[in-house]
C-alpha cells in the first residue's frame, strides 16, 4: 500500500496506479487463500476427531470470513 501511497502523492500516471493497486490486490488474495487454507486445515480436517464443538465453530467462522472478503 506504500507504493500506492507514493505514487498518488508523486502523481504519478493512472496506469501505474491501477497496475499497482492490481498488484496489491493479488497480493492480498494469494495471502488470504494461504490463510483461509491453513485454518481449515489445522480447525477442520485435523482437529475434526477430538474437537466436534469446536469444529462447528470453526466451520461457520470460515463461512462469514468468506462472505465479507468476497462482497
Amino acid at each position: 500500500m506504500e507504493a500506492v501511497e507514493r505514487l498518488l502523492e508523486n502523481e504519478n500516471e493512472c496506469s501505474e496506479i491501477l497496475q499497482q493497486i492490481a498488484a496489491c490486490r493479488g497480493s492480498i488474495n494469494a495471502l488470504m487463500s494461504e490463510v483461509l487454507e491453513g485454518h481449515i486445515r489445522f480447525h477442520l480436517v485435523e482437529r475434526r476427531e477430538n474437537h466436534k464443538a469446536h469444529k462447528g465453530n470453526a466451520v461457520e467462522e470460515v463461512i462469514s470470513v468468506a462472505k465479507s472478503y468476497l462482497k
